[in-house]
């Protein structure tokens, strides 16, 4: 990297408005609500995942993005699987390609490691402790954003998570470098990787390696690019937990945008409620006077809502309570 490089790559993270969050810190409680509340998004720093297992995994993950096509597409599927261009089944596409794996289902099983590869116990136990060790990590930052909420138990919303038979989600994605940006095709500068939506899940756990690409949308309607950073995990507040807060915290709307020269390679854990688990708002967070903003239901019935609309659709306006006029 040049001078000049490394000073503009410098200046990203200096005029971020990206909230960094020291979870080592037991009073970052109250700059977590916040952060949710502001953002839906923040950046945690100094937290306890070793970095070993995010290297090792990131390794396993080249390697099976490297892989010819016809060894990539035997591990092809839907939902999970292997899969590239076309995402979801509602006409969605980008320039990735990706791996996608329900953490407790597929990770004993061969589902997404075909048989004839030498690595496959390697890529099954790095997955393993990496999912284990941020599926951790995720209950300690929901236990600290319950306890700057002032709510007790204080395990309210990572016990929604932390069981072992929970909805978890886990996916690699690879964006190749884009010649089209250089064909000046689909306005030049800008191609997707990830179309723009909101994640449904309670949290999702992002770590991607030293290529940007990942942009949120602020409440302004601005779009702002994420400066990566390998060393930390960046957190998104997913619609589950804004009708968990009836609102107060921001289902935050993200897109990944290509890169013409560098590969970007991501791992984000999607932490998920058991399939059974009600979603309402936390009578505990609203006053006498407040109204539910949402209808109840189960996760089940969100995620088929979620998996049958397209990327950029308000998913969760058909759960949303219709106001009651008054003559």
């Amino acid at each position: 990297m040049t001078v000049l490089s490394k000073s503009v790559e410098e200046a990203k993270y200096r005029f971020s408005p990206i909230p960094v969050i020291d979870i080592s810190d037991p009073e970052s409680k109250h700059a977590l609500v916040k952060a949710c509340e502001d953002f839906g998004f923040f950046k945690v720093i100094n937290h306890a995942v070793p970095s070993e297992l995010v290297s090792v995994l990131e390794h396993e993950a080249v390697e099976f993005f490297t892989l010819p096509t016809s060894d990539k597409t035997q591990v092809a599927g839907y939902p999970f699987g292997y899969g590239s261009r076309k995402i979801g089944r509602n006409g969605d596409v980008g320039w990735v390609e990706y791996l996608l794996m329900n953490v407790n289902l597929d990770i004993g099983s061969d589902l997404f490691l075909p048989g004839h590869l030498n690595n496959r116990e390697t890529i099954r136990n790095a997955v393993l402790e990496y999912t284990t060790s941020v599926r951790k990590m995720t209950c300690d930052v929901l236990e600290m954003i319950t306890d700057g909420l002032g709510i007790k138990p204080t395990n309210t919303l990572s016990k929604l998570v932390s069981d072992q038979n929970s909805d978890s989600i886990f996916r690699l994605n690879h964006y190749p470098p884009c010649p089209l940006i250089n064909e000046n095709i689909d306005g030049g500068n800008n191609v997707i990787g990830f179309g723009e939506h909101t994640d449904p899940q309670i949290l999702s756990v992002l770590w991607s390696n030293n290529t940007s690409g990942l942009q949120i949308n602020l409440t302004n309607g601005s779009w702002i690019s994420v400066p990566s950073d390998p060393s930390s995990f960046f957190f998104n507040v997913g619609d589950s937990l804004q009708v968990l807060t009836n609102g107060r915290f921001k289902s935050v709307k993200h897109r990944v945008l290509t890169n013409s020269m560098k590969s970007r390679v991501s791992m984000i854990y999607f932490a998920g409620p058991l399939l059974t688990q009600r979603i309402f708002p936390l009578t505990c967070l609203m006053n006498n006077e407040e109204e539910s903003l949402y209808e109840e239901f189960t996760w089940s019935e969100y995620k088929k809502s979620a998996y049958n609309s397209r990327l950029s659709d308000n998913r969760l306006q058909p759960f949303e309570r219709k106001a009651v006029s008054v003559e």
